[in-house]
């Protein structure tokens, strides 16, 4: 049957999408038109049905509305990568899709087995967003539990729930009367519930429960994906870091072959520990200080700065457990052999040393070791060496000269030059005399022997007084008590050194006899004393050191200074008695007495210069023709 002309518009109304209240307008306007009763009840069915319509034609469009932002919401939810973004999103989604007050979600603690608050939209209580909700427990401990939703209307008045007092105040705090809760799941498992709630007590429509149901859905995939992403991320993380350590690992270890190759290269090639130190800090970089067995400097490259005492336990330590020790930023390595320490070795870095450098630190101390025990091991042989060829040159005949230069050749002792002779009386321990002895011997290319009180040394030179001077000051300060050296030289050929050797003893003991103990001297310089103790008794020198001075003065001149000086010392150092005996006035006297200073010295009348003027003017005047 067709609609009436009256009935008509409604379709009008439908059209435009009328409100609910202009639907009475038709009606209305019959009733005042003076409509009969029977059009008028066509009138009010026809409105029922426009009204049936328009709420189909409503819920329609709002489902499409939902299921557009469904779409939408799964689009962007496909987009995010971060898992806190994911959450953020999907809790601010569902309340806006349901128009709710709150929306929250909790997610399931598999250690703990129950439900905790994870993110929240629009809630104030602090209490509320901490909630943890034991399985069973509360309306979201039963939809983790059930894997099914619950709607409330009044959430305190409903009973279907196990209601916690902690539960309760939390939701009370919150101000929460209305909750929806759907399950998120993966499969069979539930991860987590998701809630929309009101302040107010209202009904949740099915159509709600299953729009929430449906974006739960769409949102446990997409917590899933990030939990995958995220998982993946880590892993790739986990694994760069791992490439990371693999690589540097790589790197020491390269860098470990390289410094042991290097080290080895150095050993071959004759190297030194100063070599050692400079491609440690090449490597390794930083400075490095190189100590030998009393602490003291070996080899330094950069400026490892002042060490504390604290550094030379450390170094024990290093020691007793065979690895190098971290003091600060200082790496410390040391090696020893029994009791003894052979070097340490103080690297200085302003970064971390990782094992494998500290393992390079340690082959270095090795090395270095090594080269030490080496040059040791050649130093007490080229000792042995030197000893035994100054001995063969002392106490045996010379018959093959050829030989003894060859052997002094390969020594770097060149024994066709002048040399002095040496002899030094001490009382220092033997083994530390030996090494000093030959120290010097190796440092001026001479040679040496050390014997349990004395220690002969045959240096290069010409001036017998100044080298055991030299010898016997250098002696004294190594033992720190005094030491006595005699000397004699020069000696340019091979048949003289066994006799300077003899006469340099005499020396020596000559000084310890006359209480000159820890000075050194030659014959010459003995005075008198070195004549009768010399082997070549050279009178000539004698006299030129001692009255030279006047008895050239009075060969030029034509002076009397040398006959004045006799007659002075004839009367007993009386100026009046000379001038009688020389028939001169005794003013003339002191005026030559005065020049006589002048030529000779201030202490040319003390005792021990008076006695060799005196011997000197009467071996002078035996000379004469």
């Amino acid at each position: 049957m067709s609609p009436s002309p009256d009935a008509s518009a409604y379709l009008d109304l439908l059209a435009r999408d009328a409100s609910a209240v202009e639907f009475e307008g038709p009606v209305l306007a019959a009733r005042a038109a003076g409509a009969s009763a029977e059009s008028l009840d066509a009138l009010e069915r026809a409105k029922l049905v426009a009204l049936r319509v328009r709420a189909a034609l409503a819920r329609r469009a709002r489902r499409g509305a939902e299921l557009s932002a469904l779409f939408q919401t799964a689009g962007d939810l496909a987009e995010l990568r971060d898992l806190d973004a994911v959450l953020d999103a999907i809790v601010s989604r569902a309340r806006q899709l349901l128009g709710t007050d709150v929306a929250y979600m909790t997610l399931y603690d598999e250690d703990r087995d129950d439900n905790y608050m994870r993110v929240t939209d629009g809630s104030a209580s602090a209490d509320f967003q901490k909630l943890r909700l034991p399985m069973g427990a509360g309306l979201g401990g039963l939809v983790a539990q059930n894997a099914s939703p619950y709607a409330t209307a009044d959430y305190f008045a409903d009973e279907r729930f196990d209601h916690l007092r902690f539960i309760n105040d939390a939701v009370r705090e919150e101000g929460l009367v209305a909750i929806l809760g759907v399950p998120l799941r993966l499969g069979s498992r539930v991860i987590g519930v998701l809630f929309a709630a009101d302040r107010s007590a209202r009904p949740f429509v099915q159509e709600e429960v299953a729009l929430l149901g449906s974006f739960a859905a769409h949102a446990a995939v997409a917590i899933d994906n990030a939990r995958l992403l995220e998982g993946t991320r880590a892993a790739l993380d986990e694994l760069s870091a791992a490439n990371e350590v693999v690589r540097a690992h790589s790197n020491a270890v390269e860098r470990a072959a390289l410094a042991h190759d290097r080290m080895m290269d150095l050993v071959l090639r004759g190297g030194g520990v100063a070599d050692v130190a400079a491609m440690v800090t090449e490597v390794l970089g930083g400075s490095l200080l190189v100590l030998d067995s009393a602490d003291r400097p070996l080899a330094s490259v950069g400026a490892v700065g002042d060490l504390e005492s604290g550094v030379f336990e450390t170094a024990g330590t290093a020691r007793a457990l065979g690895r190098s020790v971290r003091r600060g930023d200082l790496t410390i390595a040391s090696v020893d052999v029994g009791a003894e320490t052979l070097c340490t070795l103080v690297l200085r870095t302003g970064a971390d040393v990782v094992d494998t450098d500290q393992r390079i630190l340690e082959r270095a101390a090795l090395v270095t070791a090594l080269l030490l025990l080496e040059r040791r091991s050649v130093a007490q042989a080229e000792d042995r060496f030197r000893g035994e060829l100054l001995d063969d040159l002392i106490s045996r005949e010379i018959t093959d000269p050829g030989h003894l230069r060859e052997r002094g050749r390969r020594l770097g002792v060149d024994l066709d030059r002048p040399h002095v002779l040496v002899v030094a009386r001490h009382d220092g321990p033997r083994e530390r005399v030996g090494f000093w002895a030959s120290a010097q011997a190796t440092a001026e290319h001479g040679l040496a022997t050390a014997g349990s009180t004395q220690v002969a040394l045959l240096l290069p030179g010409e001036d017998p007084g100044a080298t055991a001077r030299r010898v016997a000051a250098d002696l004294s300060n190594a033992l720190g008590r005094p030491a006595t050296a005699g000397a004699c030289g020069p000696v340019a050929a091979l048949t003289g050194i066994a006799a300077a050797h003899r006469e340099a003893q005499r020396c020596a003991d000559t000084l310890v006899a006359l209480g000159r103990t820890g000075h050194g001297a030659g014959a010459a310089d003995l005075g008198f004393v070195g004549l009768l103790i010399g082997d070549h008794r050279d009178v000539d020198a004698f006299l030129d050191g001692t009255i030279g001075p006047i008895v050239a003065y009075d060969a030029k001149r034509g002076t009397e200074l040398v006959a004045t000086v006799g007659v002075y010392f004839g009367h007993g150092g009386s100026p009046a008695r000379t001038a009688q005996t020389l028939h001169i006035h005794v003013n003339t006297v002191a005026q030559r007495l005065e020049r006589v200073g002048r030529l000779l010295g201030e202490d040319w009348q003390n005792p021990e210069r008076a006695l060799e003027i005196q011997l000197a003017l009467r071996l002078h005047r035996l000379r004469r023709p």
